[in-house]
Protein backbone atom coordinates (compact mmCIF):
# COMPACT_ATOMS: atom_id res chain seq x y z
CA UNK A 1 0.00 0.00 0.00
CA UNK A 2 2.70 1.97 0.73
CA UNK A 3 4.61 2.13 -2.77
CA UNK A 4 1.07 2.38 -4.54
CA UNK A 5 0.60 5.83 -2.47
CA UNK A 6 3.83 7.08 -2.59
CA UNK A 7 6.31 5.18 -4.64
CA UNK A 8 4.52 4.20 -7.80
CA UNK A 9 3.66 7.81 -8.37
CA UNK A 10 6.56 9.26 -7.75
CA UNK A 11 8.08 6.79 -10.32
CA UNK A 12 5.37 6.78 -13.10
CA UNK A 13 6.13 10.30 -13.49
CA UNK A 14 10.02 9.68 -14.61
CA UNK A 15 11.54 8.45 -17.69
CA UNK A 16 11.75 4.68 -16.97
CA UNK A 17 15.04 3.64 -17.58
CA UNK A 18 15.78 6.41 -14.78
CA UNK A 19 13.37 5.36 -12.53
CA UNK A 20 14.64 1.70 -12.68
CA UNK A 21 18.29 3.25 -12.13
CA UNK A 22 16.87 4.63 -9.34
CA UNK A 23 15.69 1.94 -7.19
CA UNK A 24 18.96 -0.07 -8.32
CA UNK A 25 21.11 2.78 -6.80
CA UNK A 26 18.44 3.12 -3.86
CA UNK A 27 19.00 -0.68 -3.33
CA UNK A 28 22.67 -0.70 -3.53
CA UNK A 29 23.18 2.48 -1.35
CA UNK A 30 20.57 1.07 1.31
CA UNK A 31 22.68 -2.19 1.70
CA UNK A 32 25.66 0.16 2.78
CA UNK A 33 23.78 2.11 5.27
CA UNK A 34 23.53 0.01 9.35
CA UNK A 35 20.05 -1.18 9.90
CA UNK A 36 18.26 -0.87 7.12
CA UNK A 37 18.77 -4.14 5.28
CA UNK A 38 17.10 -5.48 8.66
CA UNK A 39 14.22 -2.78 8.40
CA UNK A 40 13.52 -3.25 4.89
CA UNK A 41 13.35 -7.32 5.86
CA UNK A 42 10.98 -6.00 8.62
CA UNK A 43 8.84 -4.47 6.10
CA UNK A 44 8.62 -6.56 3.28
CA UNK A 45 10.20 -9.41 4.34
CA UNK A 46 8.95 -12.94 4.26
CA UNK A 47 9.69 -15.73 6.92
CA UNK A 48 10.35 -18.90 5.66
CA UNK A 49 7.11 -21.29 5.43
CA UNK A 50 7.74 -24.87 5.15
CA UNK A 51 5.47 -26.27 2.97
CA UNK A 52 6.94 -23.31 0.50
CA UNK A 53 10.01 -24.10 0.41
CA UNK A 54 11.69 -26.90 -1.81
CA UNK A 55 14.82 -28.31 -3.02
CA UNK A 56 15.91 -28.50 -6.47
CA UNK A 57 18.99 -28.61 -8.37
CA UNK A 58 21.13 -29.04 -5.31
CA UNK A 59 19.70 -25.74 -3.99
CA UNK A 60 17.40 -24.75 -1.05
CA UNK A 61 14.22 -22.48 -2.19
CA UNK A 62 12.97 -20.62 0.95
CA UNK A 63 10.12 -19.40 -1.17
CA UNK A 64 8.46 -20.29 -4.85
CA UNK A 65 8.79 -16.93 -5.94
CA UNK A 66 12.05 -15.33 -7.34
CA UNK A 67 12.98 -12.15 -9.50
CA UNK A 68 13.40 -12.48 -13.39
CA UNK A 69 16.43 -11.64 -14.72
CA UNK A 70 16.74 -7.93 -16.62
CA UNK A 71 15.95 -6.18 -13.27
CA UNK A 72 19.46 -6.18 -11.43
CA UNK A 73 22.31 -6.42 -14.27
CA UNK A 74 25.01 -6.20 -12.88
CA UNK A 75 24.37 -7.81 -9.29
CA UNK A 76 24.18 -4.56 -7.83
CA UNK A 77 21.09 -4.65 -5.19
CA UNK A 78 21.68 -8.04 -4.31
CA UNK A 79 21.18 -7.82 -0.57
CA UNK A 80 18.08 -5.27 -1.14
CA UNK A 81 16.44 -7.87 -3.42
CA UNK A 82 17.31 -10.14 -0.93
CA UNK A 83 15.34 -8.65 1.85
CA UNK A 84 12.02 -8.06 0.32
CA UNK A 85 10.73 -11.53 0.43
CA UNK A 86 11.78 -13.23 -3.03
CA UNK A 87 13.02 -16.75 -2.83
CA UNK A 88 15.98 -16.44 -5.25
CA UNK A 89 16.51 -14.01 -7.96
CA UNK A 90 18.66 -13.71 -11.52
CA UNK A 91 21.23 -11.09 -12.41
CA UNK A 92 21.88 -10.15 -15.45
CA UNK A 93 21.82 -10.86 -18.24
CA UNK A 94 25.48 -10.78 -18.50
CA UNK A 95 27.89 -11.16 -21.26
CA UNK A 96 31.72 -11.50 -21.52
CA UNK A 97 32.55 -7.76 -22.47
CA UNK A 98 30.55 -4.80 -21.45
CA UNK A 99 28.24 -3.48 -23.47
CA UNK A 100 25.91 -0.25 -23.70
CA UNK A 101 22.79 -2.14 -25.02
CA UNK A 102 20.80 -0.06 -27.73
CA UNK A 103 19.94 3.34 -28.05
CA UNK A 104 17.32 5.32 -25.73
CA UNK A 105 14.98 5.26 -25.19
CA UNK A 106 14.32 1.78 -25.01
CA UNK A 107 11.74 1.22 -22.17
CA UNK A 108 8.06 1.45 -22.18
CA UNK A 109 5.81 1.39 -20.15
CA UNK A 110 2.10 0.07 -20.94
CA UNK A 111 -0.34 1.06 -18.03
CA UNK A 112 -3.44 -0.04 -18.66
CA UNK A 113 -2.43 -3.24 -19.69
CA UNK A 114 0.30 -3.50 -16.94
CA UNK A 115 2.80 -4.36 -19.09
CA UNK A 116 6.25 -3.51 -19.63
CA UNK A 117 8.45 -3.13 -23.12
CA UNK A 118 12.18 -3.14 -23.33
CA UNK A 119 14.63 -3.69 -25.91
CA UNK A 120 17.48 -2.60 -23.66
CA UNK A 121 19.80 -5.16 -25.46
CA UNK A 122 21.83 -6.65 -22.90
CA UNK A 123 23.74 -3.71 -21.31
CA UNK A 124 25.85 -4.65 -18.75
CA UNK A 125 29.23 -3.97 -17.20
CA UNK A 126 30.73 -7.39 -18.00
CA UNK A 127 31.34 -10.67 -16.25
CA UNK A 128 34.07 -9.86 -14.70
CA UNK A 129 32.72 -6.64 -13.10
CA UNK A 130 29.52 -8.97 -11.91
CA UNK A 131 32.19 -11.12 -10.16
CA UNK A 132 33.56 -9.02 -8.37
CA UNK A 133 30.24 -7.77 -6.64
CA UNK A 134 29.33 -10.87 -6.22
CA UNK A 135 32.66 -11.70 -4.49
CA UNK A 136 31.91 -8.57 -2.22
CA UNK A 137 28.67 -9.82 -0.72
CA UNK A 138 28.97 -10.54 2.66
CA UNK A 139 25.92 -13.03 2.95
CA UNK A 140 24.01 -15.11 0.52
CA UNK A 141 20.40 -15.43 2.31
CA UNK A 142 18.78 -16.83 -1.00
CA UNK A 143 19.89 -18.46 -4.42
CA UNK A 144 21.55 -16.29 -7.31
CA UNK A 145 21.23 -17.18 -10.58
CA UNK A 146 23.54 -15.86 -13.30
CA UNK A 147 21.64 -15.42 -16.33
CA UNK A 148 24.73 -14.94 -19.15
CA UNK A 149 24.16 -14.25 -22.88
CA UNK A 150 26.37 -13.33 -26.21
CA UNK A 151 28.23 -9.74 -26.89
CA UNK A 152 25.89 -7.95 -29.74
CA UNK A 153 29.25 -8.20 -31.82
CA UNK A 154 29.96 -12.12 -31.44
CA UNK A 155 28.53 -13.70 -34.47
CA UNK A 156 26.70 -16.91 -33.86
CA UNK A 157 28.56 -19.27 -35.04
CA UNK A 158 31.17 -17.97 -32.08
CA UNK A 159 28.18 -17.55 -29.41
CA UNK A 160 29.23 -20.69 -27.56
CA UNK A 161 32.63 -18.83 -26.49
CA UNK A 162 30.92 -16.12 -24.95
CA UNK A 163 28.64 -18.17 -23.14
CA UNK A 164 31.62 -20.51 -21.99
CA UNK A 165 33.78 -17.63 -21.01
CA UNK A 166 30.64 -16.62 -18.49
CA UNK A 167 30.96 -19.84 -17.18
CA UNK A 168 33.93 -19.62 -16.58
CA UNK A 169 34.48 -16.22 -14.80
CA UNK A 170 31.08 -16.31 -12.74
CA UNK A 171 31.33 -20.35 -11.67
CA UNK A 172 32.25 -19.65 -8.36
CA UNK A 173 29.41 -17.31 -7.33
CA UNK A 174 26.73 -18.46 -8.88
CA UNK A 175 23.97 -20.65 -7.52
CA UNK A 176 23.16 -21.92 -10.97
CA UNK A 177 22.81 -20.56 -14.18
CA UNK A 178 20.69 -19.64 -16.75
CA UNK A 179 21.56 -19.28 -20.56
CA UNK A 180 19.69 -17.10 -21.88
CA UNK A 181 18.89 -17.71 -25.95
CA UNK A 182 15.73 -16.04 -26.11
CA UNK A 183 15.89 -12.07 -25.65
CA UNK A 184 14.37 -10.48 -29.26
CA UNK A 185 16.66 -7.23 -28.23
CA UNK A 186 19.95 -9.26 -29.71
CA UNK A 187 20.20 -9.62 -33.62
CA UNK A 188 19.84 -13.50 -34.39
CA UNK A 189 20.13 -14.39 -30.93
CA UNK A 190 16.87 -16.33 -31.14
CA UNK A 191 18.30 -18.08 -34.00
CA UNK A 192 20.03 -20.30 -31.35
CA UNK A 193 16.95 -21.68 -30.39
CA UNK A 194 16.41 -23.66 -33.13
CA UNK A 195 18.09 -26.70 -35.41
CA UNK A 196 21.35 -27.87 -34.54
CA UNK A 197 22.81 -24.51 -33.31
CA UNK A 198 20.79 -25.11 -30.10
CA UNK A 199 22.77 -28.94 -29.47
CA UNK A 200 25.78 -27.78 -30.27
CA UNK A 201 25.70 -24.96 -28.02
CA UNK A 202 24.15 -26.38 -25.19
CA UNK A 203 27.15 -29.36 -25.84
CA UNK A 204 29.39 -26.30 -25.54
CA UNK A 205 27.73 -25.48 -22.30
CA UNK A 206 27.20 -28.41 -20.61
CA UNK A 207 31.23 -29.29 -21.17
CA UNK A 208 32.36 -25.80 -19.53
CA UNK A 209 29.79 -26.63 -16.64
CA UNK A 210 31.74 -30.09 -16.20
CA UNK A 211 35.18 -28.45 -16.56
CA UNK A 212 34.29 -25.91 -13.95
CA UNK A 213 32.62 -28.17 -11.66
CA UNK A 214 35.88 -30.23 -11.92
CA UNK A 215 38.47 -26.79 -10.56
CA UNK A 216 35.84 -26.32 -8.07
CA UNK A 217 34.57 -29.36 -6.74
CA UNK A 218 30.89 -28.61 -6.74
CA UNK A 219 28.46 -29.40 -9.63
CA UNK A 220 25.90 -26.98 -10.52
CA UNK A 221 22.75 -26.66 -12.47
CA UNK A 222 22.29 -25.01 -15.66
CA UNK A 223 18.93 -23.87 -17.30
CA UNK A 224 17.43 -22.48 -20.70
CA UNK A 225 15.00 -19.38 -20.91
CA UNK A 226 13.04 -20.06 -23.61
CA UNK A 227 10.84 -17.64 -25.98
CA UNK A 228 6.99 -18.12 -26.25
CA UNK A 229 6.81 -17.13 -29.84
CA UNK A 230 7.56 -20.38 -31.14
CA UNK A 231 5.01 -23.02 -32.77
CA UNK A 232 4.22 -26.04 -31.59
CA UNK A 233 6.52 -28.13 -33.34
CA UNK A 234 9.34 -25.65 -32.62
CA UNK A 235 8.70 -26.06 -29.05
CA UNK A 236 8.69 -30.37 -29.50
CA UNK A 237 12.35 -29.95 -31.12
CA UNK A 238 13.54 -27.73 -28.83
CA UNK A 239 12.15 -29.45 -25.75
CA UNK A 240 13.54 -32.46 -26.95
CA UNK A 241 17.14 -30.52 -27.57
CA UNK A 242 17.00 -29.75 -24.15
CA UNK A 243 16.73 -33.06 -22.75
CA UNK A 244 19.19 -34.93 -24.57
CA UNK A 245 21.51 -32.34 -23.92
CA UNK A 246 21.66 -32.99 -20.15
CA UNK A 247 20.88 -29.55 -18.75
CA UNK A 248 18.57 -29.10 -15.57
CA UNK A 249 15.61 -27.37 -16.89
CA UNK A 250 13.98 -24.34 -18.52
CA UNK A 251 13.00 -20.89 -17.90
CA UNK A 252 8.97 -20.54 -19.81
CA UNK A 253 9.01 -17.71 -21.01
CA UNK A 254 11.32 -14.62 -22.11
CA UNK A 255 9.33 -11.80 -23.29
CA UNK A 256 7.29 -11.69 -26.88
CA UNK A 257 7.24 -9.76 -29.53
CA UNK A 258 3.36 -10.14 -29.92
CA UNK A 259 1.07 -7.22 -29.35
CA UNK A 260 -2.06 -8.66 -29.83
CA UNK A 261 -4.90 -6.56 -27.94
CA UNK A 262 -2.83 -4.38 -27.06
CA UNK A 263 -4.24 -0.60 -26.61
CA UNK A 264 -1.51 1.78 -25.35
CA UNK A 265 0.61 4.29 -28.13
CA UNK A 266 3.79 2.48 -27.13
CA UNK A 267 2.36 -1.01 -28.56
CA UNK A 268 4.36 0.11 -31.63
CA UNK A 269 7.50 0.07 -29.79
CA UNK A 270 10.09 -2.79 -31.01
CA UNK A 271 11.44 -4.84 -27.94
CA UNK A 272 10.21 -7.39 -25.71
CA UNK A 273 6.56 -6.98 -24.17
CA UNK A 274 6.12 -8.43 -20.51
CA UNK A 275 3.65 -8.35 -17.91
CA UNK A 276 -0.35 -9.12 -18.00
CA UNK A 277 -0.57 -10.30 -21.68
CA UNK A 278 2.30 -12.10 -21.73
CA UNK A 279 0.62 -14.46 -18.93
CA UNK A 280 -2.06 -16.88 -20.85
CA UNK A 281 0.97 -18.11 -23.56
CA UNK A 282 3.90 -18.33 -20.65
CA UNK A 283 1.24 -20.90 -19.04
CA UNK A 284 0.58 -22.58 -21.71
CA UNK A 285 4.39 -23.11 -22.59
CA UNK A 286 4.67 -24.48 -19.30
CA UNK A 287 2.10 -26.87 -19.40
CA UNK A 288 3.02 -27.95 -23.21
CA UNK A 289 6.72 -28.35 -21.51
CA UNK A 290 5.18 -30.54 -18.80
CA UNK A 291 3.13 -32.64 -20.32
CA UNK A 292 5.75 -33.33 -23.23
CA UNK A 293 8.17 -34.65 -20.71
CA UNK A 294 6.03 -36.26 -18.30
CA UNK A 295 7.29 -33.33 -15.66
CA UNK A 296 10.89 -34.60 -16.15
CA UNK A 297 12.59 -31.70 -16.64
CA UNK A 298 11.98 -28.81 -14.29
CA UNK A 299 10.23 -25.70 -14.92
CA UNK A 300 10.74 -22.35 -13.75
CA UNK A 301 7.58 -20.59 -14.93
CA UNK A 302 7.91 -16.47 -15.85
CA UNK A 303 5.41 -14.29 -17.48
CA UNK A 304 2.59 -12.21 -16.08
CA UNK A 305 2.24 -13.09 -12.98
CA UNK A 306 0.86 -10.28 -10.82
CA UNK A 307 -1.23 -12.36 -8.43
CA UNK A 308 -1.14 -15.70 -6.04
CA UNK A 309 -3.46 -17.17 -8.47
CA UNK A 310 -1.51 -16.50 -11.46
CA UNK A 311 1.60 -17.80 -9.64
CA UNK A 312 -0.45 -20.76 -8.82
CA UNK A 313 -1.99 -21.52 -12.38
CA UNK A 314 1.88 -21.57 -13.09
CA UNK A 315 2.18 -24.03 -10.48
CA UNK A 316 -0.37 -26.43 -11.78
CA UNK A 317 0.55 -26.22 -15.32
CA UNK A 318 3.69 -27.60 -14.37
CA UNK A 319 6.49 -25.35 -12.97
CA UNK A 320 8.37 -26.00 -10.10
CA UNK A 321 9.48 -22.43 -9.12
CA UNK A 322 8.11 -19.01 -10.71
CA UNK A 323 9.27 -15.43 -11.29
CA UNK A 324 7.93 -12.03 -11.58
CA UNK A 325 9.47 -8.66 -12.72
CA UNK A 326 6.73 -6.39 -14.19
CA UNK A 327 4.90 -7.02 -11.30
CA UNK A 328 6.78 -5.87 -9.06
CA UNK A 329 7.51 -2.52 -10.82
CA UNK A 330 3.31 -1.57 -10.39
CA UNK A 331 2.88 -3.43 -7.08
CA UNK A 332 5.95 -2.54 -5.61
CA UNK A 333 7.87 -5.15 -2.97
CA UNK A 334 4.58 -5.59 -1.16
CA UNK A 335 3.65 -8.20 -3.70
CA UNK A 336 6.03 -11.14 -2.38
CA UNK A 337 4.01 -11.13 1.03
CA UNK A 338 0.67 -11.41 -0.90
CA UNK A 339 1.84 -13.91 -3.02
CA UNK A 340 3.63 -15.98 -0.02
CA UNK A 341 0.24 -15.54 1.48
CA UNK A 342 -2.13 -16.40 -1.30
CA UNK A 343 -0.09 -19.51 -2.21
CA UNK A 344 -0.81 -20.77 1.77
CA UNK A 345 -4.20 -20.38 1.01
CA UNK A 346 -4.45 -21.84 -2.29
CA UNK A 347 -2.48 -25.04 -1.03
CA UNK A 348 -4.97 -25.63 2.00
CA UNK A 349 -7.90 -25.00 -0.24
CA UNK A 350 -7.36 -27.62 -2.56
CA UNK A 351 -5.87 -30.03 0.26
CA UNK A 352 -2.32 -30.07 -0.59
CA UNK A 353 0.67 -29.80 2.08
CA UNK A 354 3.02 -29.11 0.24
CA UNK A 355 3.71 -27.13 -3.06
CA UNK A 356 5.81 -29.49 -4.45
CA UNK A 357 1.93 -31.79 -4.44
CA UNK A 358 0.33 -29.18 -7.01
CA UNK A 359 3.47 -29.36 -9.63
CA UNK A 360 1.59 -29.98 -12.60
CA UNK A 361 -1.61 -31.17 -11.13
CA UNK A 362 -3.75 -29.96 -13.60
CA UNK A 363 -2.21 -32.58 -15.77
CA UNK A 364 -3.60 -35.55 -12.98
Amino acid sequence: MLYRRLGKPVFFKLDPERAHHLVIDGLHTAAKIPGMIPAMRGLYGISEARELSSNLFGVHFPSPVGLAAGLDKNADAVDGFSAIGFGFMEVGTVTPKPQPGNEQPRLFRLPPEEALINRMGFNNRGAEQMAERLAALKRRPIPIAVNIGKNKATPNEEAHLDYKKCISVLYRYADFFVVNISSPNTPDLRNLQHGNELAQLLGAVREEMAAQANIHGTEKAVLVKIAPDVSSDELDYMIETILKSGVSGVIATNTTVSREGLTHTHAKETGGLSGKPLRQRSTEIVSHIYRQTGGRLPIIGSGGIFSAADAYEKIRAGASLVEIYTALIYEGPEINRKLHRGLRELLKRDGFAHITEAIGADHR
